[in-house]
């Protein structure tokens, strides 16, 4: 019987609307205890490791998952189900992707519908994701988000719907598998990604997103002591507008990193175009390009990456995923 490790986290899949209609944390989770579901094939060990509404999340709760986890392989457990609030499930993902080894199916899911709503979707996503945890198709395949009978990569799942049960999409890649009466059907191959087993997540990194007229003001602000790097959601294929570009020169300076991706929804950040403020003179400037992450993706990795004990060179290409 496979035994599987279930962290519950918080979210909308563990809360209930009160009488006035707004949804709030529920004293009892409704998912604790499940055993019964799964017929005998299944040993679910339930935690509830804490309770938070998701825009709660923090780094450094993350990195209590990843330990929690990492003691569970210790313990010879077969998966992990993470039950998760949706609107920081993406980070919370990929930040577990970048530190845990790929050694055990590890699987996240969360509900758009708290569990007294009609058409509550927590139970039915929750299922799904103890199926795919203790299928043996789903191990070496890194951190899996199964969300409405899809499977998606950590990597490039983001959440694109602000109520819809169908929210989570895989921009341009689409997901890599899919669920049929609880049995898994992978239809893509999973690329690897570099695994690293940091104990700390310090630093300060920011994300800004471009905008037409944008100027320098807003780096200037950010520069501080403090600042360790910077994730701009840059405008088209990997552009600026040309105002900002003397001082993210004074940061670049610095030795501070600064990686850009597209604030598009779909296709990756490019040096493509040469004119002032163009991708081709970011990336002569310095300037990162983390291709195919979204801007809070590449915050994740950009942290992940600093407390790496990276050297500068190692640092760019973890960054740049080469």
């Amino acid at each position: 019987m496979k035994q599987i490790l279930v962290l519950h986290t918080g979210g909308t899949i563990s809360m209930a609307k009160d009488a006035g209609g707004g949804v709030i944390l529920s004293d009892e989770n409704p998912l604790m205890n499940q055993n019964e579901l799964f017929q005998g094939e299944v040993e679910l060990i339930v935690e509830e490791i804490f309770n938070l509404p998701s825009p709660h999340m923090t780094l450094e709760r993350m990195l209590e998952l990843k330990e929690r986890i990492m003691l569970g392989i210790e313990e010879g457990i077969d998966g992990v189900v993470i039950t998760h609030g949706t609107d920081t499930l993406e980070e919370t993902a990929y930040f577990l992707e970048l530190t845990v080894p790929k050694k055990i199916a590890v699987v996240i899911t969360g509900a758009m519908r708290s569990s007294n709503e009609i058409g509550s979707d927590g139970l039915y996503n929750f299922i799904s994701a103890v199926w795919t945890a203790a299928s043996d198709e789903s191990k070496n395949k890194g951190v899996l988000v199964v969300m409405n009978d899809e499977i998606h990569m950590a990597k490039y799942v983001t959440k694109t719907h602000t109520t819809n049960v169908a929210t989570f999409r895989t921009p341009t890649f689409g997901p890599i598998g899919m669920l049929t009466k609880g049995k898994t059907f992978f239809t893509k191959e999973v690329m690897p990604e570099e695994v690293c087993d940091i104990k700390s997540v310090a630093g300060e990194v920011h994300l800004i997103k471009a905008y037409a007229g944008m100027d320098g003001q807003i780096f200037q602000l950010v520069n501080t002591e403090s600042l360790s790097g910077i994730v701009i959601e840059s405008l088209g294929a990997g552009n600026l507008p040309p105002a900002v570009l003397k001082e993210l020169q004074v940061i670049l300076d610095r030795g501070i990193p600064i990686v850009l991706v597209s604030r598009c929804s779909n296709g990756i950040a490019e040096d493509i175009y040469a004119y002032e403020g163009g991708g081709v003179e970011l990336k002569k400037r310095g300037v990162i390009f983390a291709r195919g992450l979204n801007g809070q993706k590449a915050r994740i990795r950009l942290m992940v990456g600093l407390n790496s004990g990276k050297n500068d060179g190692c640092l760019k290409l973890f960054l740049a995923g080469e």
